[in-house]
């Protein structure tokens, strides 16, 4: 066992784990952060996609011993305000869109809608279609079209 120290939404953390150990299960086990599902393990699915350091990633694909003690770890759970409990506008664009049917899959689908906005953003432009194409988040309810409605109602929020 080895001691990983970094950063999960805004706090610092240590944790003994072994080095081959997935971030997923380190967040989920160790941590108890639930957000972040377990769907597949190889990085397809995308239902645990979080952000390091401001990015969209799959902790389900990357090694504990990856993440440095620099590195910020942001899950569903660091979104909202922490002083008001105000959501972030992606995830009250999925409440007023109504976007949720089984659920299993938003945490994942909201985090990298945020991040793909940023993205755009970054570059000097507004979401686009293609850019929607580029968010491979599996949802097996089908809500595709409500994703939509919320990703841009919430990207013109942000």
């Amino acid at each position: 066992m080895s001691q990983h120290t970094f950063l999960v939404n805004g706090t610092r953390v240590t944790v003994d784990a072994d080095d081959k150990v997935r971030l997923l299960w380190v967040l989920r086990d160790l941590l108890g952060i639930t957000g972040p599902k377990y769907g597949c393990g190889i990085n397809v699915c995308k239902a645990c996609t979080s952000h390091i350091n401001g990015k969209a990633f799959n902790p389900c694909s990357v090694p504990v011993s990856a993440i440095g003690p620099d590195d910020e770890i942001t899950t569903i759970e660091g979104l909202a305000d922490p002083a008001t409990g105000e959501l972030h506008p992606m995830q009250q664009a999925w409440i007023d869109r109504d976007v949720a049917q089984c659920g299993y899959c938003q945490p994942g689908q909201i985090m990298a809608a945020i991040a793909k906005v940023k993205q755009a953003r970054a570059e000097g432009r507004e979401i686009s279609d293609s850019d929607f194409e580029e968010i491979r988040n599996i949802c097996r309810c089908g809500t595709y079209s409500r994703i939509r409605e919320a990703v841009k109602s919430a990207a013109a929020k942000m």
